[in-house]
């Protein structure tokens, strides 16, 4: 599974990408199936990916990298619409930077809000766990 962060490198940048890999080694390496790894494409989050001569998908280290990204974003709950938008703004190359920030950053403050929400919540079952727990130890 993959735990990379962010990605090493832009992913539309110049890179050593070594040796290409076929699909299901790209989906293993950035963490997710075969299946979402093609829906990806299809949504227009992916570049497009080179194919070896006799037509199988041939994908980069960048590629991959891209994909971790692009799976995280999802993970973290940002609609494929957006990420589309995004991935159209890192294609378009340099020049639009601060609207990327700007999405990036909406993108935080709602995982943010998530979070508190959630250690809100966590709090209230913290609080009853312990309640039963003093309740047993009194026993």
């Amino acid at each position: 599974m993959a735990t990379t962060l962010q990605p090493a490198v832009d992913p539309y940048g110049d890179a050593d990408e070594g040796e290409p890999l076929t699909i299901s080694e790209a989906a293993e390496a950035a963490g997710m199936s075969v299946h979402t790894l093609r829906y990806y494409e299809r949504a227009g989050l992916m570049p497009r990916v080179t194919r070896n001569g006799s037509g199988h998908r041939r994908y980069t280290r960048r590629d991959v990298d891209w994909l971790i990204l692009v799976n995280k974003l999802r993970k973290t709950g940002m609609p494929i619409r957006r990420i589309r938008e995004y991935a159209a703004m890192v294609r378009a190359g340099e020049g639009n930077e601060a609207e990327r920030l700007e999405l990036l950053e909406r993108h935080r403050a709602e995982i943010l809000a998530r979070v508190a929400e959630l250690q809100a919540n966590l709090e209230a079952v913290d609080y009853k766990i312990n309640l039963y727990r003093e309740r047993l130890a009194s026993r």
